[in-house]
């Protein structure tokens, strides 16, 4: 499975941050950001995220925020979305507990004599994950009960299914993780989350399954802040879930 999304500017104050910036609208258009979406099934199945921005111009090049990727730094960090951000939302089905737990047999719908299809869902929520990353490695996950709550600041961690042990990215190398002068105006970041795998070829992160995805970035130059998303509210908004992708599984 591989979905693509061409992310675009959000163009509210285009105007004023070109001018902040010093380049044209123009040039601010022309910054290329895709976003892939792929299954993986090896090492362990994972949602593979990979993030490509391309800069049309070194003007534009020495005003980003954009920190080298370091082992280090790889952990969980709040705040991420005050700097350049890689984000994801997803949204779907909340499903039984005893599907994660590991009483899922796979390629059959029945699990201790109960039948597990989507019959047994939970059903519809207004629930959702919010995946930041970090260029640098660093990254946080967050769940959401509804649109933006609980509204406390920093929002409620993600955890696996123990209920203890915070929820985590795994980054995934890459030739370019740290910046080269022949391509700096192209950057590059890859991670997957672990996945269950669910009858009728479908997939939960924690015990939500996959039926939309948001893929976002957040660019920061010098004191101005851009916004790319698939689509977006107005104002940009990518807690906006009427914006969002039906996933393809």
């Amino acid at each position: 499975m591989n979905q693509t999304f061409t992310l675009c500017i959000a163009t509210e104050t285009i105007a004023n941050d070109a001018r902040q910036l010093g380049v044209t609208i123009d040039e601010l258009h022309h910054i290329r950001v895709h976003v892939s979406a792929d299954i993986v099934q090896q090492p362990t199945l994972h949602l593979q995220l990979t993030y490509h921005v391309t800069l049309p111009s070194e003007t534009l090049a020495a005003q980003l925020d954009w920190p080298a990727w370091q082992a280090a730094q790889v952990g969980f960090s709040d705040y991420l979305w005050e700097k350049s951000c890689l984000e994801c939302f997803i949204a779907g089905d909340l499903i039984e507990d005893d599907l994660i737990k590991g009483d899922l047999i796979k390629g059959d719908s029945t699990t201790n004599g109960l039948i597990k299809d989507e019959r047994n869902r939970a059903g519809q929520t207004d629930a959702y994950i919010e995946i930041n990353a970090s260029p640098d490695g660093r990254y946080a996950l967050y769940k959401f009960d509804r649109y933006r709550q609980p509204a406390t600041l920093p929002p409620t961690p993600l955890y696996q299914a123990d209920g203890h042990t915070l929820a985590s990215i795994d980054w995934i190398s890459l030739y370019n993780q740290s910046s080269t002068t022949s391509r700096r105006l192209h950057y590059e970041r890859r991670f997957g989350v672990r996945l269950t795998e669910l009858p009728n070829q479908q997939y939960a992160l924690n015990n939500t399954t996959i039926e939309y995805i948001h893929p976002c970035v957040i660019l920061k130059l010098d004191n101005t802040t851009l916004f790319f998303a698939p689509e977006h509210a107005s104002p940009p908004d990518f807690h906006n879930r009427h914006h969002w992708t039906k996933f393809k599984a």
